[in-house]
């Protein structure tokens, strides 16, 4: 008898799939260079510190939204929800004498995720124009709740007297800022390690084959909807890590936290950047404060009219946002030196 090639062992596509998760892993140049802007921001814009904080918190937000849009395509008008529960629940831990900052942080987000597993088996049912319509109406019982349970938020008056220790009992919050955005870097920095180790597991490969054919996933044993509602409940506690942030770091909390305008700016900011990407969600907030800032000083009346524009002009010319447009410039610059030295 003569012995059938089979081609490789049977170890060989696990070894291949465990040396891609390494390589996703990898950090590039890119990583270094953004983390290292990062930190170089404090000194070069010292009397920026406050607007950086602020693109902290949205980058952290819209990295929220893009783990759940990006990697297993659930689309959320309804986010804010998760943003502002996290808030409520550090502010609330602060006003009644809780100020820890850290433990707050850790409270913020587990509340934000306990709310977001209990409503992902209604949000995980039926298409996505029925996800879009659950999301949103999740998001708006959150914010009538927590308009009418005035005696706990406040209400449309916001949480005041919320007072913060100073982190590690060391670094006391300031009116510049300094410690407020050392504080949201470093949260945004572990928390985008941890993201970053979730989709390049094989959790996170799981759910890029459930965003492409989840019918064809659960054909093959993956559990989807036992991973949908995983990647639900991480993405809302992060976002509440977010809001817990914004709470923290200005000492307030409004109704503004659970609006409508909360989960569609996250949504702007992860399509200027680029979705499916994890530095998507971080580019487009720092493209989308300055240009907000920058236009909201030229123009005061017509800001919004102007940063519209622009939107709409990035997407139309932009595909994938920004990031999308950088990877299509670096890899036609090749070809074109190539063609060059040919001829």
């Amino acid at each position: 008898m003569t012995r059938v090639e089979t081609g490789a062992p049977p170890a060989a596509a696990p070894a291949s799939a465990a040396a891609l998760l390494r390589e996703r892993a990898r950090w590039s140049l890119f990583d270094l260079l953004f983390w290292a802007a990062a930190l170089a921001a404090f000194f070069v814009f010292p009397l920026r510190l406050p607007l950086l904080t602020e693109i902290a918190i949205l980058g952290l937000f819209a990295l929220s939204i893009d783990l759940l849009l990006g990697y297993a395509g659930i689309v959320s008008l309804g986010h804010a929800a998760f943003f502002g529960a996290g808030a409520y629940a550090a502010g609330i831990l602060a006003q009644h004498g809780w100020g820890e900052p850290i433990s707050g942080l850790a409270a913020a987000g587990l509340v934000a995720a306990a709310l977001g597993f209990a409503t992902s088996f209604l949000v995980l049912r039926g298409s996505d124009l029925t996800r879009l319509m659950v999301t949103l109406g999740v998001a708006m019982m959150v914010l009538e709740a927590a308009n009418k349970a005035a005696w706990l938020t406040g209400g449309a008056d916001g949480l005041n007297g919320v007072v913060m220790d100073p982190v590690f009992g060391v670094f006391e919050f300031d009116l510049f800022g300094h410690t407020a955005y050392w504080y949201a870097l470093a949260v945004l920095f572990l928390c985008f390690l941890a993201i970053r180790r979730i989709v390049n597991a094989p959790f996170g490969l799981v759910l890029r084959g459930i965003q492409g054919n989840a019918l064809r996933m659960s054909a093959v044993g993956a559990p989807v909807n036992r991973h949908l509602v995983a990647v639900y409940t991480l993405a809302a506690g992060f976002a509440g890590i977010a809001g817990g942030l914004l709470a923290q770091t200005t000492q307030f909390v409004s109704l503004d936290v659970l609006n409508f305008q909360r989960s569609a700016e996250g949504l702007l900011v992860l399509i200027i950047g680029g979705s499916g990407v994890l530095y998507g969600g971080l580019v487009g907030a720092v493209a989308f404060k300055l240009m907000q800032e920058w236009l909201s000083n030229i123009t005061t009346q017509y800001w919004q009219f102007w940063l519209g524009a622009a939107l709409v002009l990035l997407v139309l010319f932009a595909r994938g946002g920004l990031l999308g447009l950088a990877r299509r410039f670096l890899r036609r610059r090749p070809a074109r030196s190539e063609r060059g030295g040919a001829a």
